[in-house]
């Protein structure tokens, strides 16, 4: 899993690090026992997520090849997202963030190298 340097950016903008779960190991675990949980995390190649073990809610994110958000939903604990048609990644973030950095369905996502400081492009 990918995490040193990549950050997220909502509509350009850059808002917080950003881990990347880009092997099946990091996908399994994703969140699961992390302390803290990372600010957000990418799942690379899923089309949905679980909630199960986790004692927190999350906010979630469902998008296109092109990063493009399809739908929003809180993931409750042990709960779990439906697949959706044209959804190829998720990104998980602890919840309220998405409100913070004005997340909604319709953003582009992307992710790369950032100033480090959010709201920087």
């Amino acid at each position: 899993m990918r995490n040193s340097r990549t950050r997220l950016f909502v509509d350009g903008v850059d808002v917080a690090p950003l881990a990347v779960a880009d092997t099946w190991g990091a996908r399994a675990r994703g969140m699961l026992g992390r302390r803290p949980l990372p600010e957000a995390m990418w799942f690379v190649g899923e089309g949905a997520v679980h909630g199960v073990g986790m004692t927190r809610s999350l906010d979630v994110a469902l998008l296109d090849a092109d990063g493009h958000v399809v739908a929003t939903t809180v993931l409750r604990p042990f709960g779990a997202t439906a697949p959706r048609r044209g959804v190829v990644d998720v990104l998980e973030a602890p919840r309220g963030r998405f409100a913070t950095w004005g997340l909604r369905p319709g953003s582009r996502l992307t992710r790369g190298e950032g100033s480090g400081l959010p709201g920087r492009v």
